[in-house]
């Protein structure tokens, strides 16, 4: 029995699989502010999910930068109470199996490469519009070599705040995020109707996807959260046509596609984790 998990800014979500390749048993739930109820009650529904069977290992992604070398969250607009804690020693220590964390944007995106939209692609480039922006470079099916981690949304797109004055500061998830469009206009992304506004999102992004392009150089650009996913969204023929008109280096820009694993992607990217760690 193998354990996954993924915690986001705003859900939590579990999910058991037998055989390293299907989820079985899952489960969603908010995220809990403090650590300390966080911890528990994701130990509360492993345990539940796994039914007493033995846990074999443990994967998952939390939502912020996750220094290997610490063995913890080093960073975190929205989970700042889990930042520093011994996440993952104690879940080895609960189940009694090897646990593997990562940033959860990262695990997405492996899940992606995998199973989902950037299959067939050996450099993809992962980006996630949700909550917050988060993103990874997956090359020849496994995550980028980095120091600390990847953080496509604290790139400043906007370094004297002229471009989206209103917004939240200089960084592109303070300006395309759904948190950031919650805070600017007031409402949820999903009561906001107006297209001018949801095009204007989209030319943001595609500035954000020209510097990725240009230090990246990915094959192919999937893009995915509930900020691209959901409806109403930011619209990917605006994005793509933005971004060939920003691009001016390369002679074509990269394939965009759609994420395709949904609200599991980072589950996905949790077994495809300890496969490649117990290969």
């Amino acid at each position: 029995m193998y354990l996954v998990f993924d915690i986001g800014g705003t859900k939590m979500r579990v999910a058991t699989s037998r055989d390293g390749e299907r989820l079985e048993k899952t489960a969603v739930v908010e995220t809990p502010v403090t650590y300390e109820t966080g911890i528990a009650e994701l130990k509360k529904i492993g345990a539940t999910l796994a039914s007493g069977e033995p846990v074999l290992a443990v994967a998952g992604g939390i939502a912020g930068p996750y220094s290997q070398k610490k063995e913890a969250l080093v960073g975190s607009p929205n989970l700042n109470d889990w930042i520093g804690r011994p996440f993952r020693a104690e879940l080895e220590t609960f189940f009694n199996a090897p646990a593997y964390v990562e940033n959860d944007a990262m695990l997405a995106g492996l899940g992606e490469a995998h199973r989902g939209g950037g299959r067939g692609f050996e450099i993809v480039a992962y980006i996630t519009v949700s909550t917050g922006v988060g993103g990874a470079r997956i090359v020849s099916g496994k995550i980028d070599e980095k120091s600390v981690g990847f953080e496509p949304g604290h790139q400043i797109i906007d370094a004297d705040q002229t471009m989206v004055p209103l917004a939240a500061g200089p960084f592109l998830g303070d300006m395309i995020s759904g948190k950031a469009l919650t805070k600017l206009t007031g409402k949820k992304p999903k009561d906001i109707s107006d297209p001018k506004l949801w095009d204007s999102l989209a030319h943001t992004l595609a500035y954000g996807l020209n510097n990725l392009c240009v230090f990246w150089s990915p094959d192919v650009i999937v893009l995915g959260g509930m900020m691209i996913t959901g409806s109403p969204a930011i619209p990917l023929a605006a994005t793509e046509m933005y971004l060939k008109k920003i691009m001016s280096i390369y002679p074509s820009t990269p394939t965009i596609k759609m994420a395709e694993l949904g609200d599991f992607g980072g589950l996905h990217g949790g077994l495809e984790y300890i496969r490649l760690r117990q290969v």
